[in-house]
């Protein structure tokens, strides 16, 4: 349970002692409280109290001085105490900060967590500079009368032997048919499904992409379920095989892979996955090595909307106490912590803000950085003191946290309550979360799954329904051609607005240069474009590979099969482990190995690596010098590989995108509007492209449109209520409920709110439909006239509706009332109903 702080009752104490060291506390503490009011009898009884729950040996009576008066009293009154109960004294420093100079940050970051200033009477503060750690010299000189007391210290030390144990791996235990061990079942699962996926393959007559033999396929299988089983980790993967299953069994769309999970041939047969790791030739060992033993790292793209779901059968799965979130730390970063320290400093807005402007953008940003980068910064700190006063608190509190939140994807589940295995952290809307972050929560072995929210996922999923509904095509994502003509074309041109992992700038005018003809282009592309490949001229280099306006050279023969997909440029991670195993004589466990001392440009791991690869191509015959230069070359571009299986991944995903957009425009636009209906930025952009390629849009229309933008046959796409500014999707639910009860067609304001829940639907939301045009066709005169008539009458129409809302919203709710007391109307109701108010003559 939680309170407002941490805190333990006395019978818990009592039911957990064994093994525990217990201190009197500071002030605070329940001890010190009766003795700085000099009340010795109740600070007797609960020291006897403390000292008979954890033993007369494990409880001691503590000892502070920090320059506070009342701990002179406390100090006094702890020594008769200690004699008359036989109890041990110690003497402690309450510590809040490092240093003795950390004093005045210390006092800033408190005024910056509380939301207060240096100036606010009413903050909370440490008086005086001492609440430091010291070091025995200076514990020394304050209780040098005590030397038994300054002893303790080190004896408590050595008793305390606190362990948290690292390698284990703390596994949910996953329930599987009686008779059977895990091993068993997974193995049963994993062949299954690799017999499901050939026979899908064969039933659409597509067995030809693959692209290996069979005998391949099964030797990898093999060899894949062996080290999986070796190592441990058959309910690691069947726990996420089965929520996987779950998700696809509710619809919830989940995405084809990502990272290096896409490179186990298991992970595609059990469905974790949808790219095949052999027809890419993807590694299984940058996924899970055999030689290096650590979880695997399985993360999960899943529909932005529907991800809780997930989640949410996890929890029930497992239990809720074995199912939490992960804490992240929001650290101050040069220009925030600038702000916040200014505003705790209490200087003036525009003084702090005139500050800020002047610290760069970048991200890898600081205040060292900022000072050395500009000299009007310099010059600031040095012509007015409070600036260096910001400069330097900021430089003492720059990278610590400032608040927790849950991670936007982190679940841990454990094989038993998480309090178990991790503390936990109760957060402000109540949720529970682990107070270690994501690496501390890996570190002590506990599962750790990323459930991620992808947008494109319920883009597609989106297009898909809308096809089906529209055009009654039932649509598999999975199956369709990866050769289609237009999707290129689309790629080609540049088109790639709301394309998966493509549309910005830079990346729309790489695939007008590259013009990409194959998924392989598109996987090389996503790989490449990073600001190291860049930079370091490799795009460039592979276009003109491409184009055939340089020639593709490779140094020695054995290097074509692995580097002809990007055309001699060594675009990915797994191509360097290919080559240490074509040349050195790697397996691709040691490969894997290679490639991680490469990111890391550890000199003496280095050079090991480098005899080895030596030694290998000597067998081979290969030229000691030509060998050198190889190695060289790897190790270059060993800093700017890419992980192939993720690109791989990614690149499918966006390729599916483009496929909709190419092919079924108008429900890809419409699902694509949908999507962004709350951001108006990429709303004004997306439609400015549906002009742009001739996809008509039609306006609002509260009779005609659905809550998102959707297509009408041969008219277009329509405007989705939620996209005007002001609708929320609850009210215009309402509205369509209302709709459909009338016949699917609203014939005034005043008919509408006679069935209209107006506690859902208030005035604003009325105002928001008139202004934006969706209730032009409730006004009588609309009906019928041309376009051209209805431009010029608009205004004058939409004035009408407008002065309309109060009148129809006080008839709906006297229909209501009147129906709720069982009253009807003798003569048919009001006759005024449904007429809007005159304004004078219409505009010729």
């Amino acid at each position: 349970g939680f309170y407002y702080k941490p805190r333990i009752d006395r019978d818990l104490l009592a039911k957990h002692a064994t093994g525990l060291i217990g201190l009197s506390s500071c002030l605070k503490g329940e001890v010190a409280s009766a003795l700085r009011v000099e009340q010795s009898r109740p600070a007797l009884e609960a020291a006897a109290r403390l000292r008979d729950i954890l033993g007369p040996d494990n409880f001691f009576l503590e000892m502070q001085y920090q320059g506070i008066e009342e701990q002179k009293i406390v100090n006094r009154g702890i020594l008769p105490l200690a004699r008359d109960l036989e109890l041990p004294l110690v003497c402690t420093n309450d510590v809040h900060y490092l240093r003795q100079g950390d004093h005045q940050p210390h006092d800033v970051l408190l005024c910056i967590g509380t939301g207060k200033t240096v100036n606010d009477a009413q903050r909370l503060r440490y008086t005086g500079d001492q609440f430091f750690l010291k070091t025995a010299e200076q514990m020394q000189a304050v209780f040098g009368d005590h030397p038994e007391a300054l002893a303790n210290t080190m004896r408590i030390a050595e008793r305390c032997n606190v362990v948290i144990p690292k390698g284990q791996n703390h596994l949910p235990s996953f329930g599987v048919p009686e008779g059977q061990t895990l091993d068993q079942y997974f193995e049963q699962v994993a062949r299954a499904g690799f017999r499901e996926r050939l026979n899908r393959l064969r039933q659409l007559g597509d067995a030809g992409r693959l692209r290996r033999s069979l005998d391949e396929y099964e030797r990898r299988l093999d060899y894949e379920i062996d080290v999986i089983k070796q190592m441990g980790y058959t309910g690691y993967f069947l726990i996420v095989w089965d929520f996987i299953r779950y998700a696809r069994e509710e619809r919830i769309p989940v995405g084809p892979g990502r990272g290096s999970a896409a490179g186990s041939l298991v992970a595609w047969s059990m469905r974790i996955t949808d790219v095949d790791p052999i027809d890419f030739d993807l590694i299984f060992e940058r996924f899970l090595n055999p030689e290096r033993v650590s979880l695997p790292d399985i993360d999960v793209d899943f529909c932005e909307r529907r991800r809780g779901e997930v989640i949410d059968y996890v929890t029930r799965k497992y239990g809720r106490e074995n199912v939490a979130q992960i804490i992240t730390f929001g650290t101050m970063k040069a220009k925030a912590v600038v702000r916040d320290v200014g505003r705790a400093l209490d200087l003036p807005y525009a003084d702090v803000d005139r500050i800020a402007k002047q610290i760069p953008p970048a991200l890898d940003m600081t205040l060292d950085k900022a000072l050395a980068e500009n000299a009007v910064l310099r010059d600031m700190a040095g012509k007015d003191p409070r600036v260096q006063e910001v400069l330097d608190v900021g430089r003492r509190l720059e990278g610590m946290s400032r608040h927790a939140s849950v991670h936007a994807a982190g679940v841990v589940i454990a094989p038993g309550p998480v309090s178990d295995y991790a503390p936990l952290y109760k957060g402000a809307r109540d949720e529970i979360t682990t107070q270690w972050n994501m690496k501390e929560v890996e570190r002590v072995g506990l599962l750790k799954m990323d459930f991620l929210g992808l947008s494109t996922l319920t883009l597609i999923r989106d297009a898909l329904d809308e096809i089906k509904r529209t055009e009654d095509i039932d649509l598999d994502i999975d199956t369709i051609p990866l050769d289609d003509p237009k999707t290129y074309k689309l790629f080609c041109e540049g088109a790639a607005y709301g394309i998966f992992q493509f549309e910005s700038s830079g990346m729309r005018e790489l695939l007008r240069k590259a013009k990409p003809a194959r998924l392989d282009d598109l996987i090389a592309l996503n790989a490449l474009y990073r600001p190291g490949p860049l930079k370091s001229g490799m795009v460039d280099d592979f276009i003109a590979r491409k184009q055939g306006t340089k020639r593709i050279k490779y140094e020695l023969p054995e290097l074509e099969p692995i580097l002809a997909d990007t055309y001699g440029v060594i675009a990915y991670q797994e191509q360097v482990m290919r080559i240490a195993q074509a040349l050195g004589g790697f397996s691709l466990g040691q490969a894997d190995l290679l490639r991680k001392a490469m990111g890391k440009k550890d000199p003496a791991v280095m050079a090991r690596q480098r005899a080895a690869f030596m030694e290998g191509t000597a067998k081979l015959g290969i030229d000691e010098e030509k060998a050198d230069r190889i190695f060289g070359l790897i190790e270059y571009f060993a800093g700017y590989g890419f992980n192939k299986s993720h690109s791989t991944a990614y690149a499918f995903l966006a390729y599916q995108t483009a496929f909709l957009k190419a092919n079924y425009p108008w429900h890809f636009a419409a699902a694509l509007l949908s999507i962004e209906s709350q951001n108006t930025d990429k709303l004004a952009l997306y439609l400015g492209e549906c002009r742009e390629r001739g996809i008509p849009v039609q306006p609002p229309d509260i009779n005609v449109s659905q809550v998102r933008f959707s297509v009408e046959p041969g008219k277009g796409v329509r405007f989705g209520l939620t996209a005007i500014k002001g609708l929320g999707e609850g009210a215009v639910r309402a509205i369509i409920d209302v709709r459909t009860a009338l016949g699917g067609q609203i014939p005034s304001l005043h008919a509408l709110c006679e069935q209209l829940d107006l506690r859902l639907v208030n005035k604003r939301v009325f105002e928001a439909l008139v202004k934006s045009g969706a209730c032009d066709s409730l006004v009588p005169e609309a009906r019928g006239t041309s376009e051209a008539g209805r431009a010029d009458r608009l205004a004058h129409w939409r004035a009408r509706l407008f002065a309309g809302i109060d009148p129809a919203c006080e008839h709906g709710n006297r229909a209501q009332r009147d129906r709720a007391l069982g009253q009807t109307d003798l003569f048919g109701g009001d006759e005024a109903a449904g007429e809007l108010p005159a304004l004078g003559r219409l505009p010729e």
